[in-house]
């Protein structure tokens, strides 16, 4: 080696390593360290950074993974995010609904991870046509048996799916409230000296959602129509609860394109329900669903599944887009 040269190298050589400090910090603050004073959650979707930050307070940082605006079914994760995951005191995701998300916590979360689905048995995912799961509610206030309307669902409903299970568990506003209970605790586990804050946090959100559950079984209690047409079937949870009836242009992805013959039998069903509205959402094209609307001579209007706030949602948060769309509904069901 040259030993004139040897200054300019070793500036070269600490330039980059200052340079990949930059980098690596830029990518880990969001998270991983950004208040010492402060849980490091990362939340995978919308709702999960809801009850997060509603239960975690001010005594946690909450990154979510999916923009708004974005389909979180079709998050794709950055190195940065990988990152994230890796960094963070605690990955709140929902298993099975987003496969990128599931495999940077298999591969990166250990036991730093609280998983939704194991607060409650998710229900099985509705494939499309009548969803008669709601007939007669149960003690815990949810319907375990159904009604057969058609002759070919009564050996296996047309709205089931062999093993699929439906995620939009936070559309009861009940279960979300015992999520936020679990996630207490977890958090609780994590940050013990401020366990009792969390527990009362999520307390106070359960008195919400109770409140907001009270509205919707009201507000839906008296309506000319219990169908409700909409775009893909995410809302089993909804449907349950307050015994009314799906009935799905696609199952329970959005993406799936329905057939021909899928179209032709739901606009027969809107006709025979007298369906004024044809639902659809905020993140997903509505040309389907205007498909149909103008066959039946409907109008349509947007259900929102809340998977993610849309970019132009601002100020808005589950119980004002809940509360949207109990309004929606009582207006489309002829509600008194």
């Amino acid at each position: 080696m040259n030993l004139r040269s040897t200054p300019r190298v070793l500036a070269a050589a600490s330039s980059a390593l200052l340079a990949l400090g930059a980098v690596t910090a830029c990518s880990s603050d969001e998270v991983a360290g950004a208040d010492p004073q402060r849980v490091d959650v990362v939340a995978a979707f919308y709702p999960l950074q809801f009850v997060s930050e509603r239960v975690g307070g001010d005594a946690v940082t909450v990154v979510n993974l999916a923009k708004p605006g974005a389909e979180p079914h079709d998050l794709e994760l950055n190195p940065g995010q990988v990152g994230q995951v890796s960094e963070a005191e605690l990955v709140v995701y929902l298993k099975g609904f987003q496969p990128a998300v599931d495999e940077a916590v298999e591969q990166n979360g250990g036991d730093r991870v609280f998983d939704v689905t194991t607060v409650q048995p998710l229900l099985d995912a509705a494939a499309g046509g009548h969803d008669h799961d709601h007939g007669h509610e149960g003690e815990d206030g949810h319907s375990h048996e159904g009604e057969d309307g058609h002759e070919e669902e009564k050996a296996e409903p047309a709205g089931k799916t062999d093993g699929a299970k439906d995620p939009h568990v936070w559309l009861d506003p009940t279960r979300l409230a015992t999520i936020a209970d679990k996630l207490a605790e977890r958090l609780g586990t994590a940050d013990p000296d401020r366990a009792a804050d969390y527990t009362a946090r999520a307390t106070a959100l359960r008195t919400e959602l109770e409140k907001l559950d009270a509205e919707f079984t009201q507000g839906l209690k008296t309506c000319q129509r219990r169908e409700i047409v909409v775009s893909h079937t995410a809302f089993g949870y909804l449907t349950e609860r307050y015994q009314l009836e799906q009935i799905g242009i696609s199952g329970l992805s959005p993406e799936n394109e329905p057939s021909p013959q899928r179209l032709a039998e739901v606009t027969e069903e809107a006709r025979e329900h007298k369906a004024t509205t044809i639902f659809f959402e905020t993140l997903v094209s509505p040309k389907v669903a205007e498909t149909i609307a103008k066959e039946v001579g409907a109008k349509t209007a947007v259900l929102d599944p809340i998977e993610g706030l849309s970019a132009d949602n601002t100020g808005g948060d589950y119980f004002s887009v809940m509360r949207s769309n109990l309004e929606t509904l009582r207006t489309a069901l002829g509600c008194s």
